[in-house]
């Protein structure tokens, strides 16, 4: 895996002309919308980067993206990769430290979760503030290499503060319904079950989602400031729990992702 590394960032190297992006950008499903907003300089089809996975999910374009957004160079992953497509949590995290290598210095995380919590509904924002890890692996398992980072690295705070306080200002500046909480990240790719939902809340989830942990858990390793946020696209809270389609998860994260790219692309531009 580690010379896998060299072999992918001198390919991206070559085709991207000296371009250093400062900050990595992570789209998750229904939110590529973003990347709309960045005047794109270089756009790299995963599957045309040399042991680059692919992201396999509906919805999700696969494309990595160079450019400039709010005065800001950023690299944007338009297609995250899942546990549940039959990744490695290696090869999931894989472009987190192709990102890192080619110099970002802070990363941006969005995702579609499920609310577990009462007062977070459906097409509302919350900034991850901790995390509880229910996937069944860890991208930091195997032999480590301390030039990425510690054997044993520290998560006491795996989302930055500083980010997550000036995030918050943006909003309240803008008028944003947004909370704070914690993300469970569970396997999927099927849903929870009404008991699922009602245990995950018991141990202290606010949302859960099928992602971001294992990236989150890479960037800290590596060094890396975390700001994340989930869209909220559906609600896992009622008794009487009604089926949800992608389709109606796609259409919800759409709705709100107007908000989201504001506040993303005004926290992006300070430094």
């Amino acid at each position: 895996m580690y010379q896998s590394y060299g072999e992918t960032l001198s390919h991206i190297k070559a085709r991207i002309d000296d371009f250093e992006p400062e900050v990595g950008i992570i789209l998750g499903t229904g939110l590529g919308g973003l990347a709309k907003e960045i005047e794109v300089v270089h756009q790299l089809m995963y599957a045309h980067i040399p042991n680059f996975p692919v992201s396999t999910v509906e919805f999700h374009s696969g494309k990595l993206i160079f450019g400039s957004l709010n005065g800001r160079k950023v690299v944007a992953m338009q297609g995250r990769l899942h546990y549940y497509e039959g990744y490695s949590m290696q090869e999931i995290t894989f472009p987190v430290r192709i990102m890192k290598l080619l110099g970002i210095s802070k990363l941006f995380v969005s995702n579609a979760a499920g609310s577990l919590n009462h007062e977070i509904k459906k097409g509302d924002l919350m900034f991850i503030e901790d995390h509880i890890n229910l996937l069944p692996d860890s991208p930091l398992r195997g032999s480590n290499n301390e030039q990425f980072g510690p054997r044993f690295p520290d998560m006491s705070e795996p989302y930055n503060k500083k980010l997550l306080s000036q995030a918050y200002e943006i909003a309240k500046r803008h008028k944003i319904r947004v909370h704070k909480g914690v993300y469970v990240s569970a396997p999927g790719p099927s849903l929870e079950t009404r008991a699922e939902y009602r245990y995950m809340r018991l141990i202290g989830g606010d949302v859960v989602g099928m992602s971001t942990v294992p990236e989150v858990i890479v960037a800290n390793h590596m060094g890396l400031p975390v700001f994340a946020v989930s869209v909220v696209t559906d609600e896992g809270f009622h008794e009487d729990l009604q089926p949800v389609s992608l389709e109606e998860i796609v259409a919800v994260a759409a709705a709100a992702e107007p908000n989201m790219t504001l506040i993303l692309k005004e926290l992006i531009a300070l430094r």
